[in-house]
């Protein structure tokens, strides 16, 4: 029976709590919602489902998959027993084993299959299993890390297929106790029970030269290697007393050239150092770290610090893009003069400027103008007038959905044509479309809920409490779990997992190398219970400054943002931390006499947060610099009018007509205009004038559209790999049992029939089995005029689209489109 028909069968035979609990363990099953049992058994068993679940699975559910996967042919129908993979799993029982495929097979990852031809009466009392069908393109060409077979390499790999008959050859007159071989497949056969078993492994290894087990031990975890000119090396049988290990071990064929720098470990021989095992380091305890450990005090004061000073530096960054917008590249992204001097303006290092500006971005504090090619702040910004623990949660949202990876700005780029561009120095650089990472939303939460899961297991009590010690944790910690929790996601892990931990830190979610009670509420999907912390320990911003008689004022804490975006307009910060110190002087004076302060106003403001007297040397400094400002006045002008009509000009200038081109009267036959020459020509055109417009060939007005500026939104996290809701799980089901009722009835053997999605993947089933047995299949083919027609053909291989088909009738070959194939059944016996 097909495996997916099989499945289907299994499935339809499930209860709906079995069935809610599948649909909850992988939700891709029923998004979209699927017909009827077979088109949920086709979609199960579908390889990009099927890699989405092996990502969930633990070590030991992944260990026995793949045990399951070596033992297993699904071809033939060749099942396997719990008890038949306890003996190829050191350190495991009977019982534990068959309850890891229990739960393999609630996932439908494995379903109940017959014995396998020629077992035992006795077998009939087992369970029995077969993996679903993709699993063997899912788990790759190395599951459990061990290589192809001999027979395998041999079909595989022409040139060891050229040479296996000399080897066997030279290792039978050198006095080898091996099997004499006349054909490629016979030495193959030869050369795996050659290395069948571990007391024949220990002997053939015990003349090997120095180093050579030790060379094998780095293939333990991977059956494929880097040896340069590894197909030279394996020409000759080696026999000088100083051959090295390489050269030994390729002359006896226990590694295999796969090309002029590649080896691999063939599998019978992968086997034997292992101890006959196919996996021996099975454990279902996870590995437990050794964590330091820092006391409360110090975890809750570093986050807390952490957070003010990122919610001080996102407010000056504000400012700053205020002030002057940030210029982007052509390539996208903040160059790096740019990133310079927003560095120098918040007194920090380029890359905490750049982290600090891709957070913003991410966050919607600033966003890209396209008309001008700038970075800006949106107009009404929320986030400013929040309380800061709200400013924080703003963050933490933003961060925790956002597909961006602020610790990647400065590294090298990767991707096509990275090595040409990192060799000429090319890095990411900030809001650049390089630090998109599009799993970087289950990473970041599976690193919060490890984080979490260690916490509570080295403190033994919730990670939440504030009473005892609380572990460091580091990267290696949690990579380590991550291996073991979720192994198919490690190499994900690795490389984003120290980023991720600054990033954490920075936000407060990590103390002093541990986890926060902010990072545990959030790790357990609480944000109000983290912003009740927040809102409980943070300390609350300050509305004063101490003005010193050397002309600074010093913050004796975090100011608010609204006064310390004032101060920064009248004086210029210096120092980083709390206790920031603005400096007076001329320079800045002016400045904020520039934007509509008066000496009046400049000393009232100071006088009012100001927590000491204002000292003469600023007051005196602060009017002499106004008592200067403005005697030579600078405006902006776009046009002018001229006329000798001066009554016609005092006309415009008092009438309301007029008013949208800002008239100011310079001298009485001269008027400014603050519109462009040609948006005042067609304005004055308007009121029934006829002006000439000066310096232009085209005096039309050309107009310009007026774009609604995006305002930004306050984000909204939701925990990625939810559940269906319950309501969508309740009417899947409903279809699910209404189709299945429809046919029950008068079909023979209770089956679903396939049709749609479920026949497609039915249809590919068959014929990439009949591709590994060289089988015949009976195909009904339709052709360009919708004319179906039945062929008998042997399928060879499957890409792309499309089939390329061997014709025994007409000795011929050809290649079919898939979309012109209507069903694919087997009709033959296997082809010779």
């Amino acid at each position: 029976m097909s495996l997916i028909r099989a499945l289907s069968k299994e499935l339809a035979g499930r209860s709906d709590d079995a069935l809610r609990a599948l649909f909850t363990a992988r939700p891709d099953l029923i998004s979209p919602p699927v017909p009827d049992f077979a088109a949920l058994a086709a979609r199960a068993s579908a390889r990009v489902s099927v890699q989405r679940a092996l990502e969930r699975l633990t070590r030991p559910q992944m260990q026995v998959l793949e045990t399951l996967h070596l033992c297993t042919n699904t071809d033939t129908g060749h099942s396997a027993s719990a008890a038949g993979l306890r003996k190829l799993i050191a350190g495991s029982t009977v019982a534990v084993v068959e309850q890891i495929l229990a739960s393999l097979q609630d996932l439908a990852l494995v379903h109940r299959a017959e014995p396998p031809h020629g077992a035992p009466a006795s077998a009939a009392r087992q369970r029995f299993y077969l993996p679903v069908g993709s699993l063997k393109d899912v788990v790759g060409i190395y599951p459990a890390g061990l290589g192809r077979s001999y027979t395998e390499l041999v079909r595989l790999q022409p040139a060891f297929a050229q040479r296996a008959v000399q080897l066997v050859s030279e290792l039978h007159r050198s006095g080898v106790a091996i099997q004499e071989a006349t054909t490629p497949m016979d030495a193959a056969l030869a050369l795996q029970h050659w290395t069948s078993s571990p007391a024949a492994l220990q002997d053939i290894l015990a003349a090997a030269p120095e180093r050579t087990t030790a060379l094998l031990a780095r293939f333990r975890n991977w059956a494929m290697g880097a040896v340069p000119q590894a197909q030279r090396k394996a020409s000759v049988l080696a026999e000088a007393p100083d051959v090295g290990p390489i050269d030994w071990l390729l002359a006896r064929g226990l590694l295999v050239p796969l090309d002029a720098a590649h080896v691999e470990l063939p599998h019978s021989v992968g086997v034997s150092l292992r101890g006959g095992a196919i996996i021996d380091d099975f454990t279902l305890s996870s590995p437990v770290p050794e964590l330091g450990s820092t006391t409360p005090a110090l975890r809750r004061n570093a986050a807390l610090g952490a957070i003010a000073e990122t919610l001080r530096l996102a407010a000056e960054l504000l400012q700053a893009v205020r002030d002057q917008p940030l210029a982007t590249l052509r390539s996208g992204g903040v160059g790096v003069r740019e990133l310079r001097r927003l560095a120098e303006q918040l007194r920090v290092d380029q890359p905490r400027a750049g982290v600090l500006l891709e957070l913003c971005g991410l966050a919607g504090l600033i966003r890209l103008d396209v008309d001008s090619s700038t970075w800006v702040q949106p107009p009404e910004l929320e986030w400013l007038a929040l309380p800061r623990q709200e400013q924080w949660l703003w963050l933490v949202n933003a961060w925790l959905a956002s597909e961006r990876v602020p610790s990647l700005v400065g590294q090298p780029i990767s991707g096509p044509g990275a090595a040409q561009r990192t060799a000429s120095g090319s890095s990411i650089v900030p809001l650049s479309a390089e630090a998109q990472r599009p799993d970087a939303p289950l990473v970041r939460k599976r690193i919060l809920e490890i984080l979490h899961e260690l916490t509570a297991e080295a403190a033994g009590s919730e990670p939440g409490a504030d009473d005892g010690p609380a572990p460091v944790l580091d990267a290696a910690a949690v990579l380590q779990r991550a291996e073991w929790s979720q192994p198919r996601m490690a190499r994900r892990f690795s490389s984003l997992i120290r980023g991720v931990l600054a990033e954490a830190e920075l936000l407060g979610l990590v103390g002093s190398g541990a986890l926060s009670q902010l990072g545990s509420a959030l790790a357990q999907d609480d944000p109000d219970a983290a912003l009740a912390i927040l809102g409980e320990h943070l300390p609350a911003e300050l509305n004063h400054v101490l003005l010193q008689a050397d002309l600074t004022a010093v913050a004796p804490g975090y100011l608010s943002p609204a006064l310390a975006g004032k101060l920064q307009a009248m004086a210029d910060a210096e120092g980083q931390g709390p206790a920031t110190i603005y400096r007076f002087s001329a320079d800045s004076i002016r400045r904020a006499l520039d934007s509509g302060y008066d000496a009046a106003g400049l000393l009232d403001f100071l006088r009012e947060h100001s927590a000491t007297a204002v000292p003469q040397p600023l007051q005196y400094l602060v009017e002499d610099t106004a008592a200067r400002h403005g005697r030579i006045r600078v405006g902006q002008a776009a046009s002018f009018i001229q006329s000798e009509d001066e009554a016609a000009l005092l006309e415009l200038l008092a009438g309301p007509k007029a008013a949208a081109l800002g008239l100011v009267r310079l001298a009485p036959t001269v008027l400014l205009s603050s519109a462009s020459p040609r948006d005042t020509a067609h304005e004055l055109r308007s009121l029934g004038l006829s002006p000439t417009v000066d310096g232009l060939a085209d005096p039309t007005l050309r107009l310009r559209r007026a774009t609604a500026q995006p305002r930004s939104g306050r984000p909204v996290y939701t925990a990625p790999g939810l559940a269906p809701p319950a309501e969508e799980v309740d009417a899947q089901l409903a279809v699910l049992r209404q189709a299945h009722a429809a046919v029950v009835g008068p079909s023979a053997n209770g089956g679903t029939p396939a049709g749609g999605e479920a026949a497609t993947q039915l249809g590919l089933e068959t014929l990439h089995r009949a591709i590994r047995l060289k089988q015949r299949i009976s195909m009904n083919v339709v052709d360009s005029l919708g004319n179906a027609s039945l062929e008998i053909v042997v399928p060879l291989s499957l890409s792309g689209g499309r089939v390329r088909v061997f014709d025994p009738a007409k000795e011929t070959e050809r290649v079919l489109s898939i979309h012109r194939i209507i069903d694919v059944e087997a009709a033959g016996e296997l082809r010779q």
